[in-house]
Parts: structure tokens; C-alpha cells; sequence
């Protein structure tokens, strides 16, 4: 059972709970700061209310977008909501630029207009100060929050609180500044104030261009260059996998979506390929933790491909099995001898025409080749109800086991059975042959010991024996 339902829940509601606690402190701190501007006439404090103002219109955008991003995917949004928080994030951003603009000229306009009377009073002090303290508290919680959830939305919240303290440092100074240049007759001091609010402004600018940058490039779906090379690289390492052709990957909110085509050698089955997938979607996760990836799949020819493989390829395509495939090579010319299962039902003259024409298809694949020589077998499509086992049964059994002794690499034949169904006669046994005997001589064996128990026993149809090693029957 997955644990990612109550996961993605307690996150999501961690993500509301701070927003709002983050809505909540920017509301109170902007009625404050208002209030101490107005009564003080102080430019900088001013621009720390209006800064705080936009705060709170971007934690009023963070707290709905954060409650609509973790909306399940519909009909009308296939890749969920997430992005609804990358579009906060760029509407805050435009609030923080303009208000940056109009600081900038309203400082200017004070300075050549000297419109500099200010109200020194312990008061915007004390408001300032704890704006810092709240400021620190929820950039804080806020980037705790953002890096659990990946909640691109509170990561630029908890970055532009962090970025407030140092902006309200600028207004204490502007104010104690402007404050000394009254006490001890310093003129030059008075521009404190508006220069204070326009450093606020330039720190505002810079944070703007960063996250604006930002916010541009995930709604563009621009990922940073080293994320892709570090699927590429994880994927390339799986075995099995010829060639990364395609990676695209988006971001929505804090969720990736990773989109991969691969190439694989074409003659692996679908349960292999299959298999492969989820080692390659293991892989991405390995780069991306928690992504949703897609993986297509395309059939590639490998460089190693032998002559059997594109053989065996051609059957593939033709939704055909082959066995029994050889190729021989005589004065320089190769031919392909093979066994072909169709439909027991199928017409012949249907299966002649199908095996003529993948022949042809195999002499275009493999041009090397010069001629083809097709068995045609039937596959079967009916159960076969085997009849009771009869008194020459016994016979049939002791002739196997004296063929098997003339062949001096068995060790032993076993699990002998012999099956009867209509007017055929089946046998099946296990026989047992030297661990180190290469398969090619075990083929060899285990087809000459069919092969003489046929001639002995003309009224067998079919002989199926399975090799195994001495080690295996000593465990």
C-alpha cells in the first residue's frame, strides 16, 4: 500500500497553515508600518509599507495558489494544478517591480524638491524592529515548508522575507542617520531617509530580476541544463538501453514530469522490454526523486546484431516464433533453414503465402543471405486430453532407457512419461549430462537419443526431453 496519499496530505496542509500564517503577519505589518510613515513622514518607512503591502497582496497569491495546486489532475489539466503556483510567483515579482519604480521616484522627487521634514519619534523605530523579528520568523518557517514540499510559491515568499530584514536594516539606518544630521547640524544627512528608501528599492529590483527570472523560465518549462545530462547519464548506465533519443521534462509548481524515448535492441520481448522500462523509470528517479515519468520505447537495430538476431527480428514483426534456425555456408553462399509454428487451423495454401512472404522479407533484412528453407509446423490451439496410461507404456519407457545407454555423456534419464492422446504417443523425461558439456554437444546428444528412440519406436510422435547437469540433482 502507498504511503505517498498521506504524504502529499500533510504536506499540502503544512503548505496552507504557513501561507496563511504569512498573509496574516504581512497584514498586521503593513497597517503598522503604515501608520508610522504617516507619523513620521519618514520616505523609507513609507517604502517599507508599500514593500510590505506587496508582501501581503503576494501572501494573499501564495495562500490560493498553494490551495489550488494540490488539486488532482482533471480532464482539463492532465498535469494537475502545480503551475498555478510558478504564475503566483510571477504576478508577485511584477507587484515587486513597480512598486521598486514608483520608491525610486518619489525618493528622487523628494531630494531635488527638499521636501525632506521628517517627525523623529521612538515609534517607527520599534515598528521597524519588529518587522525584522517577523520578517525572520516567517522566511524561516516559510523556507522549512518550501524545501519539505518543493513548493516553489513559499520558496519565493521565504527568499523575499529573508531579503525584507536586510531592506529594514536600510530604513534604520536612514532614519538614525537623518536623525544624528538634525542633532548635530549635519545637512548632508538629511538625504538619508530617501537614499535609505532607495537602496530598498534596488535590493527589491535585484531580488525582482532573480525570481523574475526564474518564474519566466519554469513557465517556459526551462530546466537547468545539469538536471537533463544527470537523467541522460543515469539512464544511458542501464542495461539494455542503445540510445537516450529524446528527454524532455517540465515543472509544474513543485512536481517534475519526465518524458523519455529509448531505444532497445528489437529483438527483446515485450515482458524484457517491459522489465527494462522500470529499471530506466528506477533510473530517473535516481536524477529526479518523485517525478512522474513517461518512457516510450523504439526498436533499433544493435551494432552486434548477428545474422539469427535479424532473423529472429523478422519473425518478431510477423508476431511468428521460430526454432530449430541454422544457417549454413556452402562455396560462399549462406542459406537460412528454420522452423515455423502457425495455426493449426490455418489453410495451407494461407501458410504458403505467409512464409513465402516473410522470406522475402528476410532476404531484403539480411542480404547476406541467398536463400531461405522454411518448415512449416503447427502450433497448437486445442487442450489434448490424455487417455489412461496402458500396459506398453512400460515398454516404450525401458526402450528410452536403453538408447540412453548408448550415448556416453547421460549419466541418467528420469520423470519418464509417456502420454497418450487419440492416436498420438508422447514421451517426456529429464536427462542427465555433464555440468561442463557445452550446449552445442547437449543439442547435439539430446536430438540423436529423439532421433533413435523414434527409429526403435516408429509409433512415437514426439519426444520432449529436458537436460540438466549432475550438480543440480546432488543439491
Amino acid at each position: 500500500m502507498s504511503t505517498a496519499i498521506p504524504n502529499a496530505a500533510v504536506n499540502a496542509a503544512d503548505k496552507r497553515r504557513v501561507a496563511l500564517n504569512s498573509m496574516l503577519a504581512a497584514a498586521a505589518m503593513t497597517l503598522l508600518k503604515l501608520a508610522a510613515g504617516l507619523f513620521s513622514g519618514s520616505l523609507g518607512v513609507l517604502s517599507d509599507a508599500a514593500h510590505s503591502g506587496l508582501d501581503l497582496v503576494g501572501s494573499a497569491l501564495t495562500f490560493f495558489s498553494v490551495r489550488l495546486s494540490d488539486l488532482p489532475a482533471d480532464e482539463g489539466h492532465t498535469y494537475g494544478h502545480g503551475k498555478i503556483e510558478n504564475l503566483s510567483s510571477f504576478g508577485e515579482v511584477i507587484l515587486m517591480a513597480v512598486s521598486s519604480g514608483w520608491i525610486i521616484y518619489e525618493a528622487v522627487r523628494r531630494i531635488l524638491h527638499h521636501s525632506l521634514a521628517l517627525h523623529h519619534s521612538v515609534w517607527p523605530v520599534l515598528v521597524v524592529l519588529t518587522s525584522i523579528g517577523v520578517d525572520f520568523w516567517r522566511s524561516r518557517r516559510l523556507r522549512i515548508v518550501a524545501r519539505r514540499t518543493g513548493s516553489p510559491a513559499l520558496a519565493t515568499d521565504a527568499f523575499h522575507f529573508a531579503s525584507d530584514i536586510w531592506s529594514s536594516v536600510a530604513v534604520l539606518c536612514g532614519l538614525g542617520a537623518s536623525w544624528a544630521g538634525m542633532q548635530f547640524g549635519i545637512p548632508i544627512l538629511r538625504f538619508a531617509d530617501p537614499l535609505a528608501a532607495i537602496l530598498v528599492s534596488a535590493l527589491i529590483l535585484r531580488m525582482t530580476i532573480h525570481l523574475g527570472h526564474e518564474a519566466v523560465g519554469v513557465l517556459m518549462d526551462e530546466i537547468p541544463k545539469e538536471t537533463r545530462r544527470r537523467i541522460v547519464n543515469e539512464v544511458e548506465h542501464v542495461e539494455g538501453v542503445l540510445a537516450v533519443e529524446q528527454v524532455r521534462v517540465r515543472r509544474a509548481g513543485a512536481g517534475y514530469f519526465a518524458d523519455l524515448t529509448l531505444a532497445l535492441p528489437r529483438r527483446y520481448t515485450f515482458e524484457h522490454t517491459g522489465e527494462l522500462v522500470r529499471t530506466a523509470t528506477d533510473a530517473v528517479h535516481r536524477a529526479l526523486p518523485e517525478a512522474d515519468v513517461v518512457i516510450h520505447t523504439v526498436p533499433r537495430q544493435a551494432k552486434a546484431e548477428s545474422i539469427f538476431d535479424r532473423v529472429r527480428a523478422v519473425a518478431a514483426r510477423n508476431n511468428v516464433s521460430v526454432h530449430e534456425l541454422s544457417v549454413q555456408s556452402h562455396r560462399g553462399r549462406l542459406r537460412v533453414e528454420q522452423h515455423l509454428e502457425l495455426d493449426e487451423a490455418m489453410p495451407l495454401l494461407k501458410a504458403h503465402d505467409f512464409v513465402t512472404a516473410m522470406e522475402a522479407e528476410i532476404l531484403r533484412e539480411v542480404p547476406e543471405i541467398d536463400a531461405v528453407l522454411t518448415h512449416i509446423e503447427s502450433e497448437p490451439s486445442t487442450i489434448e486430453q490424455p487417455e489412461e496410461t496402458v500396459e506398453e507404456d512400460r515398454r516404450l519407457e525401458q526402450a528410452l532407457r536403453t538408447s540412453a545407454t548408448r550415448f556416453p555423456e547421460i549419466v541418467d534419464v528420469h520423470e519418464i512419461q509417456v502420454r497418450h492422446a487419440g492416436e498420438h504417443i508422447y514421451i517426456s523425461c529429464h536427462c542427465t549430462l555433464p555440468d561442463d558439456l557445452i550446449m552445442q554437444r547437449v543439442h547435439v546428444v539430446i536430438t540423436a537419443l529423439e532421433d533413435r528412440l523414434k527409429k526403435e519406436c516408429p509409433e512415437v510422435d514426439r519426444v520432449m526431453i529436458h537436460p540438466e547437469p549432475v550438480a543440480d540433482n546432488l543439491r
